[in-house]
């Protein structure tokens, strides 16, 4: 641990003046010279030096501690230390003493398959964090009979992709076995263990309308209890804040803990939507990003150009999409969206 104090130095004048009482009156040092004491008479040499001042101590941070258990059942984890996603698997993997390659994905809060539940950027630092791991893998051959099968696909930001919404009367709906929440490991043999959503979606879209491929999904596990618990509330309520502290967590650099803002989480929310209709996927920190080039620009203009000048500009978003992602912002700045919410939750 460093030392936050040392010995407390003399002073250079300090220095000097008790030096200077042991010379010779015949013999007063030069005022020009670096050193003090009488060298000719064996005395020792002291050189003037700069003291810095010791810095005054920093408050220690503090040590945040989550609860987490195995969606399927388990005794109760404390989970700490993490500043990502990443690092957040890994802990609860330590806990468990699992792989942490075991780890589909997180919910918060409930331990059923709920994708309004999945853990994304944040978490409330009441949350509780239940843990999914690998279960029964799964292989069918699909016949791609439309241009689109229907799925809507996420990631755990960890390396694995999975199924977050089957469109009701899609090709996939209609195919046994396959359910929201099965992790996307294989196409026609090829390992997706590693891809982010839109990769995985790039390829899906790629297939040849009239193919057959074959799917490998792995199943989440499920307790014999994963019907049986109280309702998750009305739907929308997540978008509404909590009000709470949350800890926000990043791919780059330390986590920060938040007050969270209502107008961010509608606005997100509803610029994930956006991504969804447009590009197929979900992905909480590219909203939030999104969120945070048009929150510090006052027009659709200014907004364009920023994008383009960003890192955003490698997903080709078209002109009438940019339009659709600041009408969602600016609608969220002047507090449209979050009446609207707060509408939807009372009706």
């Amino acid at each position: 641990m460093p030392r936050l104090f040392g010995k407390k130095n003399k002073s250079s004048e300090n220095i000097a003046d008790s030096v200077q009482q042991n010379q010779n009156a015949a013999d007063p040092p030069h005022p020009d010279d670096t050193s003090t004491g009488n060298e000719a008479n064996g005395g020792s040499k002291v050189t003037r030096s700069s003291v810095e001042p010791p810095q005054p101590a920093q408050p220690p941070r503090p040590k945040l501690v989550f609860h987490c258990q195995q969606a399927h059942g388990s005794p109760t984890g404390i989970i700490s230390g993490f500043t990502n996603v990443k690092e957040l698997y890994q802990k609860i993997a330590d806990c468990y003493d699992l792989d942490v390659s075991e780890i589909l994905f997180c919910t918060l809060n409930t331990h059923k398959v709920d994708m309004t539940r999945l853990l994304g950027g944040q978490i409330g630092l009441e949350d509780f964090i239940f843990a999914h791991v690998k279960g029964q893998p799964k292989e069918v051959d699909v016949t791609k009979s439309e241009d689109a099968l229907g799925l809507t696909i996420t990631d755990n930001g960890a390396g694995y992709a999975f199924i977050k919404r089957i469109k009701e009367g899609s090709i996939m709906d209609n195919v046994p076995l396959i359910a929201v929440g099965d992790h996307i490991e294989k196409i026609n043999g090829e390992s997706l263990v590693g891809c982010r959503h839109f990769e995985v979606a790039k390829k899906l879209k790629e297939i040849p309308k009239g193919t057959t491929f074959t799917l490998r999904t792995v199943e989440p596990m499920k307790s014999g209890f994963s019907n049986i618990g109280p309702s998750s509330g009305k739907k929308g309520s997540s978008s509404l804040g909590t009000g709470k502290q949350t800890l926000r967590l990043r791919s780059s650099g330390p986590a920060t803990v938040e007050i969270p803002d209502d107008v961010v989480n509608v606005a997100t929310d509803k610029i994930n939507n956006l991504l969804e209709s447009f590009m197929g996927i979900n992905d909480t920190e590219l909203s939030q990003t999104i969120w945070e080039i048009g929150s510090k620009v006052d027009n659709p203009s200014d907004f364009a150009i920023k994008v383009d000048e960003s890192d955003l500009q490698v997903f080709g978003f078209t002109d009438d999409f940019v339009f659709d992602l600041w009408g969602a912002i600016s609608d969220a700045k002047s507090g449209r969206l979050n009446k609207a919410a707060e509408f939807n939750e009372q009706f």
